[in-house]
């Protein structure tokens, strides 16, 4: 049986994969409101994913501004879907 992953497991951590999982990418400032954190939690959060290969980052401008778009890898996308199976295979243990 697969185990929860615990670099996902984390609850921003698991926030940040299944908003990134409906789109191709987000502005951080979009994730950072989304999950209602400061930079500097959404940074450190996003760099233990993309040090772990889950998502990647590119620079980029937009309305003359710079900004950091993150986007989810295809191995982060697989690591999210064993990760709500495992987490699916244990709600289904619970007894009413």
């Amino acid at each position: 049986m697969a185990e929860l992953d615990p670099l996902i497991h984390a609850p921003a951590r698991l926030q940040v994969l299944t908003t990134l999982s409906a789109v191709s990418e987000a502005e951080f400032a979009t994730l950072r409101n989304a999950l209602e954190v400061s930079d500097s939690v959404l940074s450190k959060h996003i760099s233990a994913l993309a040090d772990a290969g889950y998502v990647q980052t590119r620079k980029g401008v937009q309305a003359g501004r710079r900004t950091t778009w993150i986007g989810l890898t295809g191995s982060g996308r697989k690591a999210l879907r064993d990760h709500v199976a495992a987490l699916r295979r244990m709600i289904d243990l619970v007894v009413d």
